[in-house]
Parts: structure tokens; sequence; C-alpha cells
């Protein structure tokens, strides 16, 4: 599925990655994490997105914004689940446009672009998150018609967390 809309002089193309983008996705992926203060968490590698972009069993899902032929931003995504509901839906884990690019509709167009998934495969919802501290970002989503869910909190375990976890856990074999 590609897209491509006029503004002004300039041409925006929206397209699914391939295993080629794989170098300027990471890439992409470190700019969002410099700009959240988050640069230092990063380890993931070409060979991680790689796998789970394009490998057997593919987990996530990532569209590239082209503008005037330049990588501009990127939407990461992967489909999630609403058991209230009864479908499932997409949850936009990162959506970054460079800051050179930003102001020309592009991170509209790929929200937007995402939403059209929605419709055409009959999902639920479309879900992501933002820092409680990044009010242009907050102020963007509202615009769009988004609903900031104050009342819900992100929870998150570490790799560590995880494995205390798991090595506490006893096994129960079902019984048939």
């Amino acid at each position: 599925m590609s897209v491509v809309a006029e503004k002004t002089e300039s041409l925006l193309q929206l397209r699914p990655a391939t295993a080629e983008d794989v170098g300027e996705i990471l890439s992409l992926i470190r700019e969002l994490a410099d700009y959240e203060k988050l640069l230092h968490e990063v380890e993931a590698t070409e060979a991680d997105l790689t796998r789970d972009l394009f490998g057997a069993a593919p987990r996530a899902h990532c569209d590239i914004a082209m503008w005037n032929g330049e990588v501009a931003g990127m939407a990461f995504w992967f489909y999630n689940y609403s058991t209230f509901l009864g479908r499932a839906g997409i949850y936009l884990e990162d959506l970054f446009v460079r800051p050179a690019f930003r102001g020309n509709g592009i991170g509209k167009a790929l929200i937007a672009h995402l939403a059209q998934r929605c419709v055409d495969e009959n999902l639920s919802r479309l879900q992501w998150s933002v820092l409680d501290w990044n009010a242009p970002s907050i102020a963007f989503y509202k615009s769009l018609g988004a609903d900031v869910m104050r009342e819900w909190l992100a929870c998150r375990m570490s790799r560590k967390a995880i494995d205390a976890l798991a090595a506490s856990y006893v096994h129960v074999e079902a019984s048939s």
C-alpha cells in the first residue's frame, strides 16, 4: 500500500519499509530516543529489526514517509487485540518525523494512513502512548481527534524483572 499526496511544490510518499531500510529505521529510532532523552535505552540493532520486521514471522511493521525522495519519518507499529471489543487494533509504537521535515503534514499523513488501514481491515482502534511532558505532540494528537487517556497508566517490566518473575513461576501441568 503506497500513498502519494502533493502539497505545494513538494511530494510526500508513504510506503511500507523494506529490508533495505533497516539502517535508516534504526537511525530514526535513535533520533526519536534522543529527542525523548532516552537514547541511553536504545539496544536495538539492525539484526533485531531485520528479524522482527522481515523475518519468517514478522512481529512489527513500519511505514516510511519520503519527502522529495528523502526519508522524512516513520510509523513503527504492530497489531494488538481488544478483548472487550473482540477485535484486533493497531498499536503505534513510534511515530517520528525528522525536525527538518516537520510542518508539512507528514505526521498527520502517517497516522491517517494507519487509520485507513484500521478502516480497511475492520480493526477496533488505533492506540499509542505519549510522554506527559511532550506538549507539542499531545496538542498535535488532540488536533487529530485522539483522546489522551490519563486514567490508564502504562506498566512495564524490565528484562531483569521478567527473569525474576519467570524464575519464581511454578509450572502446573494441565490435566486432561
